[in-house]
This record gives C-alpha cells, sequence and structure tokens, in this order.
C-alpha cells in the first residue's frame, strides 16, 4: 500500500509496526525519498547560462534600471511562534532535537486522528494584527490547502484563505542613515494562522532525501505586504522591522538560522511610468537580511538585462532559489495557482469567533513596540544613529531605560552602551542580559564621573571590571582607592615635584616648547595614579608653567 500511495518514498520496514507510531520519543523515524528527474538548482548551475552577467554588467543594468524601470516587490513573511506546543496537539517543538521525536498521530497525519486548537495561537495572531494595524475579522475560519510533498503527511496544509484573521494594515519604520534615514510606510495585505509542513534533509549526494515530521504542525503566521517595496534595501528593512516586532511582542524568537522567520520576496519590473505590473518571480531559500537585499538586486537586473536584449517574454512566473555561494537566483520551480491547491473549509476544526472584550484586553497587553520607542527616544533628544541602535534589540532598549531611570544622562548613557559595552559585549560574544553590569550601576557610574567623584579614565577600568565580574561602583571605588583628588592643594604639590624632577623640560617649556605641557600632566597623573582631576590638575599646571621664574 505504502509503495502504491507514494511511489517515490522508501519507508523503513520498522515503521510499518503500530509500535512505532505511538512510542516516538524512543525511536528516530525516517523515510527517504529518491531523486526524480527534475531539475535542481545544482544542474542548472552547471548548463550554460543563457544570460551571463558580469559583476560590471550588474552594475551598468542597475544604473539603467534607475532611469528605465521600476522594481515592484512584496514579501511574504512565515513566522513560528514560540508557544509551548504545536498548533494542532500537545507535541512540543524544540529546534536541533533528533529527527521525528516530537510527533504523534495527529502530526503523521494519520486516518482519525482530529486537530484540537490551541487558543495561543489566536492570541498570537491577534497581537501582531494589532501591532500591524490591521483590521480584524471577529469571525474567521480555517481551510484546508491541498497539495503533495513528502515532508506534508496529510496532503494537505491547515491554513486560511479567504478569511484571515487580520488584513489592511501596515508598518512604519526609519531607514538607515547611509540609505537615506527617511521614514516609510509599507502596507500590509494580511495576517493568517496555519501550520509548518515537516523538514526535508537531503543526502550529500543527491540521492535519497529523508522526513524529518518534527516540525508538521508547528504554528506560523504568516504576513503577506503589499507591494509597496522598490529596492532591496527597503525589503530588507521591512523584515528586519518584522523581526522586531514579533520579538518586542514575544510571539517568537525571530531567528531566521533556524528557520523562526523565513521570506518569501516577489519581485517584477515595469517601465518607469506604466501602471500594469509585470511578470512575478518568487525567490526562496533567503536566510539572511542581506541575503534578501542582494537576491533582489540581481533578479532586478537580470529581469531588466532580459528585457533590454528584448527576451521580456523569457520572464515567467515561477519560484527561484538564492544561491548564497554564487550570488545568483535560479530555477527551483514553476509557480502554481491557487486553483491548484483547490481550498475548501477545514471540517475538523470550529469556526474562530473572537469578542470584542477580548480584543481589547490583548490591545490593552501590547508592550511599547519599536515605533513608539524611537518615537519617544527622538524626543528626547538623541540622534537617529543613537535611536535605531538603541530600538533595535527590545533587551538593549530596556537596558537603556532602566539606566535613565535611576538617574543617568540620557545622552551619557547611550554613547556608554553603544560604545564600550557594545563593544564588550562584541568581544565576549555576549548579550546585554548576560553582562555582570546591572543598570542602576551604569547610571551610579556615570553620576560619578559627572559629580568627579572619579575620573572618565578610572571610570572606563571599572566598567570592564564590573561588567565581567558585577559588584558596585561605589564598592570598587572604596576597594581600591579610587576617588578623585580635587584638592587644590595637594595638587599643586604635586606638580610642583614633577616640575622639580624634570628642570630640563620645564626651560624648553618657557623658551616655547608649549606642547611639553601635556608631558608635565601627564607625569602628573602618573604621580597620583590616575586620580587627579584633569581640570584642576591643568589650571595649575599652567599657573606653574606661565609663572616667573
Amino acid at each position: 500500500m505504502a509503495s502504491t500511495l507514494f511511489r517515490t518514498i522508501q519507508i523503513h520496514p520498522f515503521l510499518l509496526y503500530p509500535t512505532a507510531l505511538f512510542r516516538t520519543r524512543n525511536v528516530v523515524l525516517y523515510c527517504t525519498q529518491k531523486s526524480t528527474q527534475t531539475q535542481t538548482a545544482t544542474q542548472e548551475k552547471q548548463q550554460p547560462s543563457k544570460v551571463k552577467v558580469s559583476q560590471y554588467t550588474q552594475s551598468k543594468t542597475l544604473d539603467k534600471i534607475t532611469r528605465d524601470y521600476e522594481a515592484i516587490i512584496g514579501i511574504e513573511t512565515h513566522v513560528q511562534l514560540s508557544t509551548l506546543t504545536k498548533a494542532f496537539c500537545s507535541c512540543p517543538y524544540n529546534y536541533g532535537s533528533q529527527p521525528n521525536t516530537s510527533i504523534c498521530p495527529i502530526c503523521m497525519g494519520l486516518p482519525g486522528a482530529l486537530p484540537v486548537l490551541n487558543s495561543k495561537v489566536i492570541e498570537f495572531a491577534v497581537k501582531l494584527g494589532l501591532a500591524l494595524n490591521c483590521k480584524l475579522s471577529l469571525n474567521s475560519k480555517f481551510d484546508r490547502k491541498q497539495y503533495f510533498y513528502p515532508d506534508l503527511p496529510k496532503g494537505y496544509q491547515i491554513s486560511q484563505f479567504d478569511i484571515p484573521i487580520a488584513t489592511g494594515g501596515y508598518i512604519d519604520l526609519d531607514l538607515p542613515l547611509e540609505f537615506g534615514g527617511c521614514h516609510r510606510k509599507f502596507g500590509i495585505t494580511r495576517v493568517h494562522m496555519e501550520e509548518d509542513a515537516g523538514k526535508l534533509v537531503h543526502s550529500g549526494n543527491g540521492d535519497y532525501s529523508q522526513v524529518d515530521l518534527n516540525r508538521a504542525g508547528v504554528p506560523l503566521l504568516e504576513i503577506v505586504s503589499e507591494p509597496d517595496m522598490r529596492t532591496g534595501i527597503e525589503a530588507a528593512e521591512y523584515a528586519a522591522e518584522l523581526q522586531r516586532v514579533v520579538r518586542y511582542l514575544g510571539v517568537s524568537n525571530g531567528n531566521m538560522q533556524e528557520g523562526s522567520l523565513r521570506c518569501d520576496v516577489n519581485v517584477s519590473i515595469r517601465p518607469v511610468g506604466q501602471l500594469e505590473f509585470g511578470t512575478k518571480v518568487e525567490i526562496k531559500n533567503l536566510n539572511s537580511f542581506s541575503s534578501i537585499n542582494r537576491a533582489i538586486d540581481f533578479e532586478i537586473s537580470r529581469q531588466a538585462l532580459l528585457h533590454s536584449q528584448g527576451q521580456g517574454d523569457q520572464i515567467v512566473q515561477e519560484t527561484r532559489l538564492w544561491e548564497e555561494g554564487a550570488q545568483k537566483t535560479v530555477t527551483m520551480r514553476k509557480k502554481e495557482g491557487l486553483s491548484d491547491y483547490r481550498y475548501f473549509p477545514e471540517p475538523d476544526l470550529p469556526e474562530v469567533i473572537l469578542t470584542q472584550e477580548y480584543v481589547d484586553s490583548i490591545h490593552n497587553s501590547l508592550p511599547e513596540l519599536p515605533e513608539m520607542k524611537r518615537h519617544r527616544y527622538e524626543k528626547m533628544g538623541l540622534s537617529m544613529q543613537d535611536v535605531l541602535f538603541l530600538a533595535n534589540d527590545m533587551n538593549v532598549a530596556e537596558y537603556f531605560d532602566a539606566t535613565i531611570s535611576s538617574g543617568a544622562d540620557i545622552k551619557l548613557a547611550a554613547n556608554w552602551i553603544m560604545g564600550d559595552i557594545a563593544a564588550f559585549m562584541k568581544n565576549e560574544k555576549l548579550s546585554i542580559k548576560e553582562i555582570k553590569l546591572a543598570p542602576q550601576e551604569l547610571a551610579e557610574l556615570i553620576a560619578f564621573i559627572k559629580g568627579g567623584t572619579i575620573s572618565g579614565k578610572i571610570g572606563k577600568e571599572i566598567l570592564f571590571e564590573l561588567l565581567a565580574k558585577g559588584g558596585t561602583v561605589k564598592g570598587l571605588i572604596e576597594e581600591k582607592d579610587l576617588v578623585q583628588i580635587v584638592d587644590p592643594v595637594e595638587i599643586g604639590k604635586m606638580v610642583d615635584k614633577v616640575l622639580s624632577e624634570n628642570p630640563k623640560q620645564l626651560e624648553q617649556y618657557r623658551r616655547g616648547k608649549t606642547k611639553l605641557q601635556g608631558f608635565f600632566a601627564g607625569q602628573v597623573m602618573k604621580l597620583s595614579k590616575g586620580k587627579a582631576n584633569p581640570g584642576t590638575l591643568n589650571k595649575i599646571l599652567l599657573e606653574k608653567l606661565n609663572a616667573k621664574s
């Protein structure tokens, strides 16, 4: 029966025994798919390319596009939700766990196994819909999306078709300064709930593929944008802002390397001034924001080059893969139309009905989102560079807020976090949650420096010790006797000592070699072990250097 229904799949004999279906945590199940004659990205790479785009030609073509063509870009983003269990069963999902160790009859699509909706999926969908300024559907439903693929054991995916849970929203973002620093708004067509498929693990030689169903049934939210983006940079920044939003909301970790946030980009071009869209091409296998940017730029240049050569009819609606090594897109498959999926309402799940009270309670619980936080930081007087850095990571923003709420100067707190603390985290490969310096201690350190208790140089020395080992600023200052010397009499005595010990340099200074002031200041700081107040020191030193013999 297995060979009749799944002719391209080989199933190991032990999978046919009933015990293997239920003792899934004690065994590792694999099924393998033999390679077919379908052309792969590797095979295409081996064939001579019909259109060769050199680096010089690509740059030249992109310049021409700026003048003659307009790119139309939209993105479909799949966000994997951080629920404890899957969408329709009680199986947990942990990234990186052994294959087929987190599955059940529902995940495997066995006959008679009925789904039960995880209520957290609805809560997270409502949260994201509200955060993206969407209109929520108080009455929505699930649908079956029919297609066959080896990692989809049911032969269909539970999704939403004509009545998604959220529609008609938008997202605001600020482009980085190096790309213009302007404010942009991109439309959101819809947000809908669905389940993920399993995963195919391909063999090194390409002879077979292994099926891991751990991911099957994991809840997803798909966010479909309006075709409002015009450059690869805009698309990459849109995806990065979505990542920030889902992380701020706590609905997903948004890690692209784990597949928790996956972007499929749709690209077409049209002559400037033309209203009708060109032929849309979808690009997959984009696992970073930089690859989104580069893949779009390549695809725009590829399509423009075909148009310029009179081969625009060769641009067909298809799915292409981004090959990171070759830095190009290659054909994967022809795109299926909506009719191929044969949607119909999911008979095993009831409608999703939301009350206004439920929606209002979630709305009232929303945190401050990235765009709101950026506006608040701007009003504090921070530069756009500071604002974008601090608001980019929710944990960094929380640390900054906690520091200034403890009384720290706003600009100084931003400078310390963006400078020495960020450098320490980068060198030690730590997140801001892993450093030992509490925000309250950073505020106290800034206050001690600003108040003259310690110098900025000593402050830096203390900072790195506190970051690595923890403790309190006050305790460390007392322990190491680091309190700054501000008494003019005491500093004057140290200046006199240095001048008397360096008569030759003193004479040279008084003959016009005034750069030696730095030498004398350094000697006094050395004598005071770095504790002399720099302002007081320089004032007294100048007076004594310029005094008549």
